[in-house]
C-alpha cells in the first residue's frame, strides 16, 4: 500500500505540545505522514437462529450501530467488554468481514479501500496461527516467497527477512522451531512476534491486530506493545482490539475507541479520555488502571461512578440503582458522546476525507489478485508441507513403524497359505482384512484439511496462495506420499509370508489394488473432513460409512444373494472394489484340491476346487475386464470424493 497521503489532519491530541507520556514532538510529526483510515457510519447486523426444532425463528441482531471514527498513525486502540463489537469493528475495517449485513464505507486517505488491500495490509490473528514444525525463519521465508513479487531478488528478500528478524527481536530464535504440542520451542512472546514478523515482511502501512495479548503474561504482553509502539513511530499506522490492558500498556495508546453493546462510547485521544469520563460524571479513584475503570463505567459495576443528579432523591441521597441499568447507562454514554465536542470535530474531518468519496461505495470484497504463480505456490506449499512431515514423526515415522508391525503380525497368522479348502477361507479372511484395514488406516488423512483450517483461511485471505494451489499442494506431499509408502511396505512383507501366487504380475497387481483403495478411502474421508472444525466429527461419520460398506463388501454376506432393492448398495462400497479385485487376482488359475486335475469346467461335487469357480459363486466376472472394471471404479470414486473437497474448500466460509 502506498504510504503517500494526500489528506494529512494534525490529530486532536497534538493541540498539547507535550504529546502522550513517552513521546517526543519529532514522534508526533513521524507518525502524522503514514495512512489515515477512516470509517464512516458503520453498521453491522447478523441474522440468528431462536428457540427450538420447529417454533425456530431468525431474528435480526445488531452488532455494530452507526460507529464513526478516524485511525491515524500510531496505536488505535479498541476497547469494550466481552460482546462489546470490538472484534466484528476490526475485522470490518481490515476487509475481513462478511459484507451480508454490512452498511458503511471505510476509506484510506479519503478514497475507498483498493481490490487487494487484505493483501497490501497486515492482519495477525488472535491465535498465532504458524506452522510449529518450522523456524522462524523459514516462517518468515515461507510469507516473503508468496506475498512478495517474484521480480524481487532472493537475495532481496533475505536482506528484508534479516531486517525484520532483528527489529522483532528474533535473532537469537531464529533458527529454532515454532513449537506444536509435541514439540518444544519458542516462548509465547517470541511466537506472537513470528506473527508478526510475517506481516511486516510486506511492509504494510496499516498493521491489524486481534487481540495481540491473548495468552501472553503481563510482562511479555507489555514487551509485544512497546515493540508495536517503535514500530508506529515509523509511520505505521497500527489498529488492535485488546482486553484490560494494564497502565504501562494504556499510557502507550495514542487512540482510544471505546465500544460496548455495538454503540460508541467515546473515540478520540487515549490521554484525554480520563477528562471527558469526568465530565460525564464519573471520576476515575486514584491509582485505578483507567482501562478497568473505563470498562467498570460501561457495565455500571464501579464504585467510583457517580450517579447523575436525577438519579439521586431530594435530600441528595443516592436512589437503589435498577436491576437491569445496564443498558440506559450504555444509551446515555453514547447519547453524551454524539453531542461531545470530540464527535463534533471529528464529523467535521471525516467529511472532509469523503468528500466526493463516500457517494462511491467501498470496493473492499473484490477478487483477490496474487503475487506469484499457481506452481510457484504449488512448490512452496509442497515444500513446506514436506518440512512439516518430517518435523512430525508422529505422523509419519510412527505410521511406518505401525504398518511394519501390523504386517509382520498378518504374516505370522497367515503364515504360508495352503492349497486346500481351509486356504480358501483363509485367502478371503486376509484379503479382506487387508482391504478394510486401507480403509480405516485412511481415516488419519482427516487431519489434513482440519487442523490447519485457520492457518489455510488466514494465509488464503490475505493472498498467500489460491485454493487450488494449496489444495494440490498438499494432495501431492501429504496425501500421496502418506498413502503410497505404507501400501508399498505392507504388500512387501505381507505377500511373501503368506504366500500368496507366486506371480511377479499378481504381486504388483495387489500393491496397486491396496494403493487405490487407500486413495479412494483418504479421498472420501477428505471430503467429509473438509470445511469442519473438529476431527472427531468427522471421524465418527467416516467410521460409520466405512462400517456400512463393510457389509456389502463381499465376505459378510453373498452379494448375488441381496434383494434386487438393496443390491445397488454395493456400488457404493469402496471396499467392495478392492476386495473383488484382490480376490480377482489371487484365485484366478488357482487349484484347491490337491491330487486332483480340475478345471472351471471339472469340478468337485462336494468342494470347490478352483479359483474360477470361487469367484463366479462370489459374483465376481473372471475375465480381465473383472479385475480392472474394480481399479476403474476406485479411480472415479477418487476424483469425485477429491472434487468435493476441492469444492468445500472453494466454497468454505473465509470471512468472520
Amino acid at each position: 500500500m502506498s504510504s503517500n497521503n494526500d489528506h494529512v489532519f494534525i490529530p486532536i491530541s497534538q493541540r498539547d505540545t507535550s504529546g502522550p507520556p513517552g513521546t517526543t514532538s519529532n514522534d508526533l510529526k513521524t507518525v502524522t505522514e503514514g495512512a489515515v483510515l477512516s470509517f464512516h457510519n458503520i453498521c453491522y447486523r447478523v441474522k440468528v437462529k431462536s428457540g427450538f426444532l420447529l417454533g425456530r425463528k431468525t431474528v435480526e441482531k445488531e452488532i455494530l450501530m452507526n460507529i464513526n471514527g478516524i485511525m491515524r498513525p500510531g496505536l488505535n486502540a479498541i476497547l469494550g467488554p466481552t460482546g462489546g463489537g470490538k472484534s466484528s469493528l476490526l475485522d470490518i475495517l481490515a476487509a475481513r468481514k462478511d459484507p451480508q449485513g454490512l452498511s458503511g464505507y471505510v476509506l484510506i486517505n479519503g478514497a475507498p479501500r483498493p481490490a487487494n488491500f487484505k493483501c497490501n495490509s497486515g492482519y495477525v490473528v488472535q491465535d498465532d496461527v504458524v506452522m510449529g514444525t518450522l523456524t522462524v525463519r523459514e516462517n518468515l521465508q515461507f510469507s516473503a516467497a508468496l506475498r512478495l513479487p517474484t521480480t524481487m531478488k532472493n537475495q532481496e528478500k533475505n536482506e528484508r527477512i534479516n531486517i525484520v528478524i532483528q527489529e522483532l527481536g528474533l535473532s537469537k530464535v531464529a533458527d529454532s522451531k515454532v513449537g506444536t504440542q509435541f514439540i518444544r520451542g519458542v516462548s509465547g512472546g517470541e511466537r506472537k512476534r513470528t506473527s508478526i514478523g510475517m506481516e511486516l515482511i510486506i511492509d504494510p502501512s496499516i498493521l491489524f491486530l486481534d487481540e495481540p495479548t491473548t495468552g501472553l503474561d503481563s510482562s511479555t504482553a507489555n514487551a509485544v506493545l512497546l515493540l508495536l509502539k517503535r514500530m508506529s513511530k515509523q509511520g505505521r499506522t497500527i489498529i488492535f482490539s485488546i482486553h484490560q490492558p494494564r497502565y504501562s500498556i494504556f499510557k502507550l495508546f495514542d487512540s482510544l475507541t471505546l465500544l460496548a453493546s455495538g454503540r460508541l462510547m467515546f473515540h478520540g485521544p487515549a490521554q484525554e479520555a480520563l477528562g471527558y469520563f469526568a465530565s460525564t460524571g464519573h471520576h476515575c479513584e486514584p491509582y485505578n488502571n483507567p482501562a478497568d475503570f473505563f470498562l467498570d463505567v460501561i457495565n455500571g459495576d464501579s464504585s467510583a461512578v457517580l450517579l447523575n443528579r436525577e438519579d439521586k432523591d431530594g435530600e441528595g441521597k443516592e436512589t437503589e440503582k435498577p436491576s437491569k441499568r445496564d443498558k440506559p447507562l450504555i444509551e446515555k454514554l453514547a447519547q453524551f458522546y454524539s453531542t461531545s465536542t470530540f464527535f463534533r470535530e471529528m464529523e467535521v474531518e471525516l467529511d472532509q476525507l469523503s468528500e466526493a468519496q463516500i457517494k462511491k461505495k467501498s470496493i473492499a470484497f473484490k477478487e483477490i489478485t496474487y503475487a506469484t504463480s499457481f506452481c510457484h505456490q504449488l512448490r512452496w506449499i509442497s515444500r513446506r508441507s514436506f518440512k512439516n512431515l518430517l518435523g512430525n514423526p508422529q505422523a509419519s515415522i510412527a505410521q511406518i513403524i505401525v504398518t511394519i508391525f501390523l504386517g509382520l503380525v498378518i504374516g505370522a497368522i497367515f503364515y504360508d497359505l495352503k492349497s486346500d479348502a481351509m486356504g480358501i477361507q483363509n485367502r478371503a479372511g486376509v484379503l479382506f482384512f487387508l482391504t478394510t484395514n486401507q480403509c480405516f488406516s485412511s481415516m488419519s488423512s482427516a487431519e489434513l484439511f482440519v487442523v490447519e483450517k485457520k492457518l489455510f483461511i488466514h494465509e488464503y485471505i490475505s493472498g498467500y496462495y489460491r485454493v487450488s494451489s494449496y489444495f494440490f499442494g498438499k494432495l501431492f506431499s501429504d496425501l500421496l506420499f502418506l498413502r503410497m509408502l505404507p501400501s508399498i511396505i505392507f504388500t512387501c512383507i505381507t505377500y511373501f509370508l503368506l504366500g500368496l501366487k507366486a506371480e511377479v504380475g499378481a504381486f504388483f497387481i495387489m500393491m496397486l489394488t491396496l494403493m487405490m483403495v487407500a486413495y479412494a478411502a483418504s479421498s472420501m474421508a477428505l471430503a467429509i473432513a473438509a470445511g469442519q472444525s473438529v476431527v472427531s466429527v468427522a471421524n465418527l461419520l467416516m467410521t460409520i460409512s466405512f462400517v456400512f460398506m463393510m457389509i456389502f463388501s463381499g465376505l459378510l454376506v453373498n452379494l448375488t444373494t441381496i434383494v434386487p432393492w438393496l443390491s445397488w448398495l454395493q456400488y457404493l462400497s469402496i471396499p467392495r472394489y478392492g476386495y473383488a479385485a484382490l480376490q480377482h487376482n489371487e484365485f484366478l488359475g488357482q487349484n484347491f484340491c490337491p491330487g486332483l486335475n480340475v478345471t472351471a469346467n471339472n469340478t468337485c461335487s462336494f468342494a470347490i476346487c478352483t479359483g474360477e469357480e470361487f469367484l463366479i459363486k462370489q459374483g465376481i466376472n473372471i475375465s480381465p475386464w473383472g479385475l480392472w472394471k474394480n481399479h476403474v471404479a476406485l479411480a472415479c470414486m477418487t476424483v469425485i470424493f477429491l472434487t468435493i473437497a476441492y469444492l468445500k474448500l472453494l466454497f468454505l466460509k473465509k470471512f468472520s
